[in-house]
């Protein structure tokens, strides 16, 4: 090694090592950013009425005060608005997975005239804006008697065609012959699909449950124009707004932010668990592209 050579040596490993340091600080900026509405959400939540008034604006209560959480069930039916958007949000993320994996499954591993042609046209409704289907699926709904019922929130996005596409890409990857050698063990379509592609894309489904749990979990326009009105089906995003109405200035905004704490929960929950598996369909997403 010659004596330049040695000297560049430190200069390039001080040079990773800022490189390093200025990324991670990048990344707590932007931690610390998405993070900032949560944090303030859950300290606001246990002020009291006062110090949600006062100005400038107490960052800190000086005595967290649990009451509001317990008042939230005085203003709504909590438990009926959670067991609502449980039932849309499962109901629906169930549906989702499995028309996912078996269309994912047909695109990839089927040889089809127009398949091409087919799954560019389900690529292309993606880019549609949702309140242009509003009044389609409305009708839709309408027709099959489903207005003011949970199941006419539920049943029009049990597929979903990101789902589609995402199952695709990670099922084209799956082997040929392991999916030949169930045939031949006389395996069915439908048990290869759930017993042999299935385990093959567990990052795949697990990042769709999550992306489809939480934006039913908190989609609002939609149970709000099927339901109309019915409050004893409301999701818990829809009941909070009752408690925005309940609000006077700042004097309730303990109890705004204590319901919507509460409605975070569930998909907050459901990300600890799924975390790994989301991480993992990232990651093989890079290596594949």
């Amino acid at each position: 090694m010659t004596r330049s050579a040695r000297r560049s040596n430190p200069v390039r490993q001080w040079r990773r090592r800022a490189l390093g340091a200025i990324l991670l600080l990048l990344i707590v900026l932007v931690a610390v950013v998405a993070a900032f509405p949560l944090v303030w959400m859950l300290l606001s939540s246990l002020k009291t009425p006062a110090e949600s008034m006062q100005t400038p604006p107490v960052w800190i209560p000086s005595s967290p005060d649990f009451s509001a959480f317990g008042e939230v069930a005085d203003v709504i039916d909590a438990s009926r608005s959670f067991w609502n958007s449980a039932v849309i949000a499962t109901t629906t993320t169930a549906g989702i997975l499995v028309t996912s994996l078996m269309a994912g499954y047909a695109f990839a591993k089927y040889r089809f005239k127009g398949r091409d042609l087919l799954f560019a046209v389900l690529i292309s409704t993606m880019f549609l804006p949702p309140i242009v289907v509003l009044i389609p699926l409305y009708r839709m709904v309408t027709y099959m008697g489903l207005n003011g019922d949970l199941f006419g929130v539920i049943v029009p996005y049990l597929a979903n065609a990101f789902g589609i596409f995402l199952m695709r890409q990670f099922i084209a990857g799956v082997p040929d012959d392991l999916i030949d050698a169930a045939r031949v063990d006389g395996a069915s379509e439908i048990r290869i699909v759930f017993s042999v592609v299935a385990p093959a894309v567990v990052p795949a489904i697990a990042a769709l449950a999550l992306f489809a749990f939480v934006y039913h979990w908190n989609t609002y326009l939609w149970p709000l124009t099927v339901l109309q009105g019915n409050t004893d089906d409301y999701p818990i995003v829809l009941s909070l707004g009752r408690l925005l109405s309940y609000n006077r200035g700042a004097m309730n905004t303990s109890l705004v932010m204590a319901g919507a704490t509460l409605a975070v929960l569930p998909p907050l929950v459901l990300f600890v668990f799924l975390q790994r598996f989301f991480v993992d369909s990232i990651v093989s997403t890079g290596v594949k592209g």
